[in-house]
């Protein structure tokens, strides 16, 4: 992040040396060592190990001038987490949400920024700009910074906080290592529901099995659509689509992956040492789950029951990600430095959900029963080129100068997701319902459903740092300028065309449990048609669109210590934010808002001024106290200023933006008290406040049949404060050899929000009904606690290490009521995961991870009912990494 160059570069030079005088008792003990060499590798090993990588982090966090969490390599390690996603949730007062997303302090998505070494990033998802943060192997990360209190050199898109993911760079020396893993979960011991994907899925790549068929792209590509075709064409056209996706029960494979690291560093003369590092990695997961899913509830006097549900749930879930990266870096006399790295990852997601449940109109009691099953498949790929140089120049005072340029690509493509119903029948009356006899595809103008998906996002982003120390008397200062420039280009395509099973003349060949059997070649030649086609466009005005942002920036710091004891850091920062969205009907390529009004809101342009101040008072050697306040903003995204209606494709929700959608105004507030004990050992506690003015939400307008309406507008007034307590504590004081090896750390979050709407002036800002239940309430998302509980364990003599890692958060509202009913949340998730990791010697790491030991379900409640239920199971794993 770029706060950590807030110090003075003297202040700088000094904690390093104080970190590199730590390890001299250590190294003076291994030369005084007269055993034989597996002694010293003992003595090192240990020094390194036992929290030696937290006690880094801490003096990072220490040194940072405003209010900062930093997670390291070894930490995550330590707790096993795959990704930077489930990582970040062990950071004190974040959450995860879906498994992809932080929420900082309670604060959405929307309210955080996520950067990848101080660089702005593309984002792979259909409906956010954030970028989901599971797409990020632990294995290439070095830290994971966020900084909590907003300083003038980050993007005044602040709320929650920004996220700085920071990746390995050239190593100090040569390194080579290369890991397997193998595992599974307990959900995947009996078979699963499956369907015939492709020959490249193992890699994660869609072979064309699922893409649509050239015939019916060339219609696409003309603006000719399904529209206006005959029921023979339509006929021949459904021939050519691919229909092979009904499931079957099979085994699941075992988890398995591995990764590589391959780096060095040269010394060319006194001067120059150069160096590079390249890994890669691949992880090929299964997941399977037992699910509930109730989408319409219904009261009846005291009693609230579904209409419409899914009871049983099968759905499995294989997922495969791959990453590369390379990095090369050049230094001249320490004094300039420039690294330029390369970082290609994917992450594809292939779901199969086998679901039997009813609806209002297909009702139990009259012997019906509807059995649906859906695909959703995915590629999310990200691609990124940063370059980066730093330079001092000693004979200038330690002037300093660096600057960067990043350029990313992402996509996301989903080639062909299907959603099909068929209804089961109790034709024999004996209450059950046989999937293979008891069945037919629905006569329906929505028998099937398909979809097709591309989304492109290109990020450049550049700028420029300049800071100039000076001292004089008890003052030390360094004075910081630097510019920021950020240019987003986004497109987006959807195309969705459904099976009409009413264009059959007889509705006796929809009889079977199989789409494929029942649509066979054929069937459909030996099957009457009618003058209905059987494949009608359901392609909607807004489904394509294109968007751009840029952003221009420019600010002053100051950073000033006086007299060891009082440091003031602060500053300004002007933002210059434009932003644009054309949503375009696909069936005539022209922009779908044909008022004229519509069309200029859709342009958004603000320029402002920002600005913090942070204070730290240093009370002793050990202990220090913040405080700081910063004004920044909370903008909408880039879909949300279309009034163009679009269907989410992660939940089928339609979701309309809302021109004229005005900023969230936020005013923050920190106070911390830190300690910095010897050995590691620290203990924090901090104030937080954030006032918010017109903050950004979704809203819900009530539907006759199907999902309801989703809105975006503008709440009147929101607030987020709390209190957050962090410590880590040896238990050496506990006396004897056995308690010295152990310690414990944690943090605990208690917080509360509020947000408060008004009905009418939704209405009037969405131009729909808005049914809101409460209208005075916690934000989405928001726990009014969250607690992390870490055990761990370091052995004497180096060869074992083992952590026991818990946590929780409170409930949190994930759909807000409607209709009266109350707010949909999601259930406390206790996670209690066990690490254990053995070092037979120097270089070889064995190393045993249990996940979800509670057996935990995830639950989604209102009013003590049921809304969804998922299985998550009980992971496992075995890795073997080996050094070279």
């Amino acid at each position: 992040m770029k706060s950590q160059r807030f110090p003075l570069k003297r202040l700088s030079h000094a904690v390093l040396f104080g970190l590199a005088v730590q390890q001299v008792p250590m190294l003076a003990q291994a030369q005084e060592a007269t055993d034989e060499d597996k002694v010293i590798e003992e003595v090192v090993a240990t020094g390194t190990r036992l929290k030696g990588t937290a006690a880094a982090v801490l003096q990072e966090r220490k040194n940072q001038a405003f209010v900062a969490d930093i997670l390291g390599a070894e930490q995550i390690s330590r707790t096993g987490d795959s990704d930077a996603a489930s990582a970040l949730r062990r950071v004190t007062g974040l959450t995860l949400v879906d498994g992809k997303f932080i929420y900082v302090r309670g604060l959405g998505e929307r309210y955080s920024s996520t950067q990848l070494n101080s660089s702005a990033v593309p984002s792979p998802d259909p409906t956010r700009t954030v970028i989901p943060l599971d797409l990020f192997p632990s294995d290439i990360i070095e830290s994971l910074s966020v900084q909590k209190s907003y300083s003038p050199s980050m993007p005044a898109a602040f709320g929650g906080g920004n996220v700085d993911i920071r990746l390995k760079t050239m190593p100090s020396e040569f390194v080579f290592n290369m890991t397997a893993k193998l595992g599974g979960n307990s959900e995947n011991f009996d078979d699963a529901y499956m369907y015939h994907g492709g020959d490249d899925d193992w890699w994660g790549e869609d072979d064309g099995t699922r893409a649509a068929p050239a015939s019916i792209q060339a219609l696409w590509d003309s603006k000719k659509f399904l529209d206006d075709v005959t029921p023979t064409e339509a006929r021949d056209l459904l021939k050519d689509l691919n229909r092979d996706y009904d499931p079957y029960l099979d085994s699941v494979d075992p988890n398995y992956g591995g990764n590589f690291s391959l780096g060095n560093r040269y010394q060319f003369n006194d001067d120059i040492s150069y160096g590079y590092l390249v890994t890669g990695g691949y992880d090929n997961s299964w997941s399977v789950a037992d699910e509930y899913i109730g989408e319409q509830p219904q009261r009846n006097g005291d009693e609230i029951r579904m209409v419409r549900y899914f009871d049983d749930v099968s759905t499995t879930e294989h997922s495969v990600k791959w990453s590369g990266m390379l990095n090369f870096g050049i230094d001249y006399k320490s004094n300039h430095r420039i690294d330029f790295s390369t970082i290609a990852l994917n992450d594809t997601r292939d779901q199969f959900s086998e679901k039997i449940g009813n609806s209002n109109n297909i009702q139990l009691e009259d012997g019906q029963r509807i059995r649906e099953y859906e695909v959703l498949y995915e590629e999310r790929q990200m691609f990124t080129n940063q370059i980066k140089g730093r330079h001092t120049f000693p004979s200038l005072n330690f002037l300093g100068f660096d600057w960067r340029y990043s350029l990313g690509r992402s996509s996301r493509n989903a080639p062909g997701n299907i959603k099909t119903r068929f209804i089961l029948n109790d034709v024999n009356g004996d209450g059950k319902f046989d999937r293979e006899t008891e069945s037919n595809l629905t006569n329906a103008t929505t028998a099937a459903r398909y979809q097709f998906q591309t989304l492109h996002d290109r990020v450049e982003n550049y700028g420029w740092n300049l800071n100039y120390p000076i001292s004089f008397d008890k003052w030390e200062i360094e004075v910081k300028t630097g510019a920021d420039f950020i240019s987003k280009v986004r497109t987006a395509e959807n195309r969705r065309f459904d099976i009409n099973t009413r264009g059959f003349a007889d509705s006796s060949v929809l009889d079977g449990y199989q789409l494929g059997d029942i649509l066979s070649d054929s069937a459909l030649d030996n099957a009457s048609l009618t003058s209905t086609p059987l494949l009608s466009d359901t392609t909607i005005a807004g489904d394509d669109y294109a968007a751009a942002q840029k952003v221009d920036a420019y600010y002053f710091e100051a950073d000033l210590f006086y007299n060891n004891k009082w440091r003031f850091s602060g500053g300004l920062r002007y933002e210059d934010f434009r932003q644009a969205v054309v949503p375009f009907d696909p069936k005539s390529n022209q922009i779908d808002l044909p008022d004229e009004a519509d069309r200029s809101q859709l342009a958004f342009q603000e320029d402002d001024v920002y600005g913090s101040l942070a204070v730290t008072y240093t009370i002793n050697e050990e202990m220090q106290l913040r405080a700081s306040y910063g004004n920044t903003v909370v903008r909408p995204d880039l879909r949300e200023v279309s009034s163009s209606t679009y269907i989410d494709p992660l939940t089928d929700f339609p979701i309309g933006g809302t021109p004229g959608l005005r900023t969230t105004d936020v005013k923050n507030y920190d106070l911390r008290w830190e300690w910095y004990m010897d050995q590691g050992d620290n203990l924090s506690v901090g104030l937080f406040y954030k006032d918010m003015v017109d903050p950004i939400e979704s809203v819900q307008s009530p539907a006759q049949d199907g999902p309801p309406l989703v809105r975006i507008a503008n709440a009147e007034s929101g607030e987020v404060y709390g209190v957050e307590a962090e410590f880590l504590k040896g238990l050496g004081f506990l006396g004897g050899e056995f308690w010295n090896s152990f310690y414990v750390s944690g943090n605990l979050t208690l917080s509360d929000s509020e947000i408060v709407l008004d009905s009418q002036h939704i209405v009037e800002q969405t131009g729909v009904s808005a049914a809101i239940t409460n209208l005075t309430r916690r934000m989405t998302g928001h726990s009014k606690y969250v607690a992390n509980m870490q055990v761990g364990f370091d052995a004497p003599n180096g060869n074992h290490s083992a952590s026991l890692v818990y946590n929780v958060f409170g409930d949190r509202i994930l759909i807000p009521g409607i209709d009266g009913f109350d707010d949909s949340y999601e259930t406390p998730f206790h996670s209690l995961d066990f690490v254990y990791t053995y070092y037979p010697d120097f270089n070889t790491t064995v190393k045993l991870k249990v996940q979800n030991l509670l057996d935990q379900k995830k639950e989604l409640e209102f009013e003590n009912t049921l809304a969804r239920s998922e299985t998550k199971g009980i992971g496992f794993s075995l890795s073997y990494k080996r050094d070279f």
